[in-house]
């Protein structure tokens, strides 16, 4: 008995809606406590005398931008199949995750550039002023407060299967690792002396590689996705074995997959006997091939079973 599509389109709406809930929630969370962070480590940045606790600042402030990202962009992929995309707008949250990739790319770049620049300078013999302890405590904070959101948005994203999400969540974790180069740097500029001072833009640089790793990972997806490349072998052959399971299937071919948002859009053709009726094809084989997809993969599957007459 297959579910009428009235029903399957509700119960893919219910989860969109769903799903768009959950990441506005952790993502608003994110973008005030992103924003206590910026103002409070810029002035401490500036009354702890540390550049460093003020860059960090800077770089804070650039999560406000991927949450504004998020929340725009995972609110425009909930909406359904319109006049202008008849498949949805799934893509719109991995344009976001696009951004977002590109976004910590860039960040880790200035990072690194910046931390060259402080090493070279210190090497030509300048001195790093001594930072105060304001600066030292705000970059504790900003790990502890980073890396708690990280794990929040990370768990939130894997439970709703949003990239947009979980690449947001790496976000916070390069401003926590930022913050942990900061505070080295502060730690051994306050307790190892002026000679120690060059810790800090030597952390920074180890920081930017590890995230330039974090963007490549994200972005890699991403670009498959929007340039519609087929899903995995593992996930075709599972659709493979569940079409070949139903009934009266005596043959497929021309399987195209591709990935919009969370959900797969599958097109398949079938053979089946030729002298079976239009009405039975359509009604015991193409349909129960839907629902079992739907079963497996959700109910914002897409499918286009074409169904064919087999050729002896």
């Amino acid at each position: 008995m297959t579910k009428d599509k009235n029903i399957l389109n509700k119960e893919a709406e219910k989860l969109r809606i769903e799903r768009n809930t959950e990441a506005s929630k952790v993502t608003w969370l994110g973008f005030w406590v992103n924003m206590l962070l910026s103002v409070g480590k810029i002035l401490a940045g500036i009354f702890g005398r540390s550049g460093a606790m003020l860059a960090d600042g800077i770089h804070s402030l650039s999560d406000f931008i991927t949450d504004v990202i998020v929340l725009v962009f995972m609110k425009i992929s909930s909406k359904n199949t319109d006049q202008t995309h008849d498949y949805g707008h799934g893509k719109f949250e991995t344009f976001a995750t696009f951004i977002i990739s590109v976004a910590l790319f860039a960040v880790a770049i200035l990072l690194m550039i910046s931390g060259a620049k402080k090493i070279i300078a210190s090497l030509m013999g300048n001195v790093i002023d001594k930072p105060g302890y304001i600066a030292l405590i705000a970059a504790a904070v900003s790990i502890i407060s980073k890396e708690w959101l990280f794990r929040k948005t990370r768990a939130v994203g894997e439970k709703i299967n949003s990239q947009a999400v979980i690449a947001n969540g790496w976000h916070h974790r390069s401003d926590a690792f930022s913050s942990v180069g900061t505070l080295i740097g502060i730690s051994g500029a306050i307790f190892l002396g002026a000679q120690w001072r060059i810790l800090d833009p030597i952390a920074s640089i180890i920081v930017s590689v590890f995230i330039i790793g974090v963007a490549i990972k994200l972005l890699r997806p991403a670009v498959e996705e929007l340039t519609d490349a087929s899903l995995s072998d593992s996930v075709e052959e599972e659709i493979a074995s569940i079409v070949k399971s139903v009934e009266g299937v005596d043959g497929m071919h021309n399987m195209k997959t591709r990935k919009s948002g969370n959900g797969y859009i599958i097109d398949v053709h079938i053979k089946v006997d030729p002298n079976m009726t239009v009405i039975k094809a359509h009604d015991e084989i193409a349909s129960k091939i839907e629902d079992l997809l739907r079963e497996k993969f959700g109910p914002q599957t897409q499918t286009s079973i074409h169904v064919e007459p087999k050729r002896y």
